[in-house]
């Protein structure tokens, strides 16, 4: 499923114009990523957790060359499902 779908989804079963699911979907996006952004976390009860991950510096290798590559420190987003999620796939 595409961001096209996602947003017929919500609309057909909120029933709400195209537009204004469209405009739903983009505000959750964005609270999403400024939570995350400013380090904070995101928790949905029965679906999951969004979060930022602190990933060290660490050597890595050009697969092409062999030629050792210096990778930098960054955060990376992390989500983990809630049982309910988890439940519901596996049903």
């Amino acid at each position: 499923m595409n961001k096209n779908e996602l947003v017929s989804a919500v609309a057909e079963k909120a029933g709400l114009s195209k537009a204004d699911a469209a405009s739903a979907v983009d505000a959750v996006f964005e609270a999403v990523q400024g939570e995350l952004k400013n380090g904070g976390e995101v928790r949905l009860a029965g679906f999951g957790s969004f979060s930022v991950s602190r990933r060290e510096a660490s050597k890595g290798r050009n697969p092409s060359t062999g030629a050792e590559v210096d990778i930098p420190a960054r955060n990376v987003p992390k989500f983990s499902a809630g049982k309910g999620l988890k439940d519901a796939v596996n049903s």
